[in-house]
């Protein structure tokens, strides 16, 4: 054996759309220990709950990550709809299960052509962000923003959705899904891609569970868990869901779950824009919430279950707002799939587990 070294890798990178920072040990080419580090663009947005009102924070839970805006705004809306027991009408419970299933459209094309070019496949990147320039536009449709909505309130949503917009929403849909199941098909069966991704950067089931892995990376080695099956919201009216499972942990098991999830996206949209009730779409709330009311609620985001946590003071401004979002756990689980490959494996194994530094360092 070779003596140990250690090769830092990060923060800036050109794999890394976001600076993270990875102590890699190394010994003949294979990593033998990885540290990562984070703390690179930390903003102190949670601090910034107590200067800003219930109802202005919003827009600044909005901007944690620009890949997860509606998530984030989602999760902050529900915890304080939670915290002063507002009911929100149903069709806006509907609609934004819409915008949701988009977003997560949307952030997984965006990983599946960051990935395309970081094993230089050029022309399979263009295709994919070709397919999710249409969702952007979908947004910039229905709510005038393409990155940033601002739709969300406190008691339900600013906008609404007229019956054209369905319409158009649907045609746009079926044509992704028509194009892209040649980008799906050539992600799972292409040769050069399968040798770049299978067999590398595995987690077992086990260690999965015990690392506490979200979203597509827990799924990816067999661990059943989706907040979305838990029937929150309009997500309840889906019946029975069927999350997207892999058993082999690896860099391929991780792109093929993702992968197959823009297609149950698509699905979710459908039925919703089918079965939406008509109704109001925005309740007014008063008040403020009570001093020492507490109320949590999660959100299952494109990477994961993120966890919201609030408390009130007894005026506008909350006492206190936390998020745990995936990448927090997920974290471990990609220093455990980095443990043992080798050394040219380390950009794909952090680019399948996709950590977000920008939902971390809130």
């Amino acid at each position: 054996m070779g003596k140990a070294t250690v090769i830092p890798f990060g923060p800036h990178h050109p794999v890394l759309p976001e600076p993270i920072h990875v102590d890699l040990v190394v010994q003949d080419e294979h990593v033998v220990e990885a540290l990562p580090q984070i703390g690179f663009i930390h903003r102190g947005l949670e601090r910034l709950v107590q200067t800003k009102d219930y109802n202005q924070f919003i827009y600044v839970a909005e901007r944690i990550c620009g890949i997860c805006a509606f998530g984030h705004s989602l999760g902050y809306a529900e915890t304080v709809e939670r915290l002063m027991g507002v009911e929100v009408p149903k069709r806006a419970e509907y609609l934004r299960v819409i915008w949701h299933e988009l977003s997560r459209i949307h952030s997984h094309l965006l990983w599946m052509g960051l990935a395309a070019d970081a094993f230089g496949f050029e022309s399979l990147f263009m295709h994919c962000w070709r397919l999710r320039e249409r969702v952007l536009d979908i947004f910039e449709k229905t709510t005038g923003g393409r990155v940033i909505m601002s739709v969300n309130r406190v008691g339900g949503v600013a906008r609404d959705i007229d019956r054209g917009q369905f319409d158009h929403i649907l045609t746009v849909l079926e044509g992704i899904k028509g194009e892209y199941g040649q980008i799906l098909n050539t992600f799972l069966n292409n040769g050069s891609v399968r040798n770049r991704l299978a067999g590398i950067g595995h987690i077992s089931h086990e260690d999965a569970k015990a690392l506490g892995m979200l979203g597509p990376f827990g799924r990816a080695s067999n661990v059943a868990y989706d907040v979305r099956s838990l029937g929150i919201g309009a997500y309840g009216d889906l019946g029975d869901f069927d999350m997207v499972l892999s058993k082999d942990g690896d860099c391929y098991a991780r792109t093929e779950v993702r992968g197959k999830e823009v297609l149950q996206s698509i699905e979710i949209i459908k039925e919703m824009i089918a079965r939406i009730p008509d109704g109001d779409i925005l309740v007014p709330v008063k008040g403020s919430p009570a001093d020492g009311a507490e109320a949590c609620s999660a959100v299952e985001q494109p990477r994961g279950e993120c966890y919201y946590y609030a408390k009130g003071n007894g005026t506008k401004y909350l006492e206190r707002m936390r998020m745990r979002t995936p990448t927090s756990m997920n974290l471990g689980g990609m220093a455990k799939a980095l443990a043992g490959c080798d050394l040219a494996d380390v950009n794909m194994i952090i680019l399948t587990i996709d950590p977000c530094i920008s939902c971390s360092e809130r």
